[in-house]
């Protein structure tokens, strides 16, 4: 299964062409512990924090910067991929377009330093986050469904080259 993963730079910053791969090894990590096999299109824009406040505020009217955003393509059950894709299937690519994500660089690196971690983790654990959103997950509430999103980043980021904590 080869999945289309198209990764666009609104910033120039060095580290961003030198993450890529590790961004691609995230995404595929998270699809195939989610049990996802099918072929998915993703599409990842890494951009600074003037450009990811620029998303947050024309989507979701929060005038301010953050690390991540997710826009999934369809309400999914978190853990419970569906068992036929067919409905879901792009027909004139064949492959299941999953939705965007939208990553914030500059923010990115300063939560590696506040954590003590390098930007590749953070990068990483941003990916798997978001890609958790694509796959149905939320944690909208404080409780149960934050924590059930919370432990599987974990799960899947210590599977990870580099990703384990420190």
């Amino acid at each position: 299964m080869k999945n289309k993963i198209n990764i666009s730079y609104q910033c120039f910053d060095i580290k961003a062409p030198l993450l890529a791969s590790h961004i691609r090894k995230c995404i595929a990590a998270t699809l195939q512990a989610e049990k996802v096999t099918i072929a998915c299109e993703i599409n990842v824009m890494i951009t600074d924090d003037v450009g990811i406040h620029g998303v947050n505020l024309a989507s979701r009217n929060i005038d301010k910067p953050t690390d991540v955003l997710s826009f999934p393509m369809f309400q999914l059950e978190p853990g419970n991929p569906p068992a036929d894709w067919q409905e879901y299937k792009d027909p004139e690519t064949g492959m299941v377009p999953l939705g965007d994500m939208c990553i914030s660089l500059e923010r990115a690196t300063a939560q590696a330093r506040e954590f003590g971690h390098s930007v590749k983790r953070e990068v990483g654990y941003l990916t798997i986050h978001s890609m958790l959103h694509l796959l149905g997950y939320d944690h909208l509430d404080e409780g149960p469904m934050k924590k059930q999103m919370r432990q599987r980043e974990e799960t899947i980021a210590e599977r990870i080259s580099g990703m384990k904590r420190d």
